[in-house]
Order: structure tokens, then C-alpha cells, then sequence
């Protein structure tokens, strides 16, 4: 899953693809290095980062999605307004990526975010675990052991959805690296990662550039990320969400080899 970030100051790469037409190419971009899915993002959920209106957020996202279902992949929406989410799965997106779970209502006498996914024939979602919000996540970030916690409330956020009706192949869960998390907690959802696999759903991780990675500039944390990405997926991942597409799909394609050559 390749990462468009159409914003002005997203942690790693804000500013670089802001407006429509740059955006646009990235995404052309990321497809030419490997990328099987776009993800398309208006609101920065970095820490600190204030929430950003709903007016200014449709006029970041709509017009890039406009034209990238155009591309011929599937196209992933990060947002947790229910507004964005119905206005971009009526212009053909596939798939929402709620940082929130869904667990954010619409306005007064407005369809929340359960409603909007539960309405749609077959959109995919992605449920993420994220402890408090962007604002204080990491000013007070999680206790104890994060793997049953996540596990726990990913599991719940799944249920709220089958619940509702909608299939469980439409359902993806990720763990939320770095939304809240200790850099130890973080490594510990990494490593014990087929413990969040155990309730049989697919799983989508983001380690990209993540300052857990390492003290440099995000983009620094390239080799980092990569390696990462390569673990999460070796530990059962189904998807990886990243920056830098080209170096992940290469080292993806060494870990395949090896195991298309091992001992049948």
C-alpha cells in the first residue's frame, strides 16, 4: 500500500504532494515502483496535530480521488469523518482506513461511520487501533502490555461490524504502530504479531518511517522501514503500508525468492 499524503504537513512528507496535480503523480509514482494499493490521506494524524475541518479536508481529497479510481487499483481513503467516507465511495473509492475504528458519529440527524460502511455493498475497512487521539496520544501514550489490549480492541471494533451485517472478508485490522505507543510496545506488537492474527483477520501494518524506527529525519528511516516491513510480513502481515515503495517491493521480492527456494 502505497502512502498519498495530500497535505502540507504530514510527519514525513507533508508539503511534497499538497495539491491535486503532484499528488496525482505520485501516484502514478508509486504504482510504476510496486505499489498494489493507494491509500489517499488529507488530515495529518501525526502527534500534536490539530484536527483539521471537514470543508478544508473534501477539498484536499475529492479531487485526487476523482481521478486516481481512474488508475485501476484499489483506492483506500485515511479518514474518520462519515462525510468524506460516503462522498468518496460514491466516486468509486474501495476501501476506508479509520484511524477511529469507526467509532466517530456524524453530526446531529447525519449517518455516523458504522452506518457508512454497514450501507455500502462491499467497500473494504480498515479498523486501527489508536490509544486516546492524535492530540495527547503520545503525551500520554499506553501502559502495560499493548499486544492483548490491541488485540482486544480490534477484536471488539470487528464484532461491532459483523454485528451490523457486513462480511468479515471485508475487514482488515492494524495494530496502530506508533498511535500512542511506547517504542518498546511498538516492537512488542511486531514481534508477537501472530498474536493479533489468532481471530483470522488479514492484517495491515504500518511501520514506515516511524520515529520507533530510529532517531534520524523520517527520511532517513528508509532501511529501517524496509526492514520493518519485511519482518511485519514474514510474521504474517497481508498488507504493508509505505512511503517508499520501490525499496520495500524489492526486498519483498529477495524474501519471496528465498521462500519459493526452500525445501518443499
Amino acid at each position: 500500500m502505497g502512502i498519498v499524503n495530500v497535505t502540507p504537513d504530514s510527519f514525513s512528507d507533508g508539503g511534497q504532494h499538497a495539491d491535486s496535480a503532484s499528488a496525482l503523480r505520485h501516484c502514478e509514482r508509486l504504482l510504476k515502483d510496486g505499489a498494489h494499493i493507494l491509500d489517499i490521506g488529507g488530515e495529518s494524524t501525526r502527534p500534536g496535530s490539530p484536527a483539521l475541518p471537514l470543508d478544508a479536508e473534501l477539498a484536499r481529497v475529492l479531487p485526487v480521488v476523482r481521478e486516481a479510481v481512474k488508475l485501476g487499483v484499489p483506492i483506500s481513503v485515511d479518514t474518520y469523518k462519515p462525510q468524506l467516507m460516503a462522498a468518496v465511495l460514491d466516486l468509486g473509492a474501495d476501501i476506508i482506513n479509520d484511524v477511529w475504528a469507526l467509532r466517530r458519529a456524524g453530526p446531529a440527524g447525519e449517518r455516523s461511520a458504522l452506518d457508512i460502511v454497514q450501507a455500502h455493498p462491499s467497500c473494504g475497512v480498515c479498523l486501527m487501533h489508536m490509544h486516546r487521539d492524535p492530540q495527547t496520544m503520545q503525551a500520554a501514550p499506553m501502559t502495560g502490555d499493548a499486544v492483548p489490549q490491541v488485540r482486544s480492541f480490534l477484536r471488539q471494533a470487528a464484532e461491532a461490524l459483523l454485528a451490523r451485517g457486513v462480511q468479515r472478508r471485508r475487514i482488515v485490522l492494524d495494530p496502530g504502530i506508533g498511535f500512542g505507543k511506547t517504542v518498546a510496545q511498538n516492537f512488542a506488537l511486531l514481534a508477537r504479531q501472530e498474536e493479533l492474527l489468532a481471530d483470522g483477520y488479514p492484517l495491515l501494518v504500518g511501520w514506515s518511517r516511524k520515529s520507533s524506527i530510529g532517531a534520524p529525519p523520517p527520511s532517513e528511516r528508509v532501511a529501517g522501514s524496509v526492514a520493518a516491513a519485511l519482518l511485519a510480513v514474514e510474521r504474517g502481515a497481508h498488507i504493508v503500508r509505505v512511503h517508499d515503495v520501490r525499496a520495500t517491493a524489492q526486498a519483498l521480492a529477495v524474501w519471496r525468492q528465498v521462500q519459493a527456494a526452500l525445501p518443499r
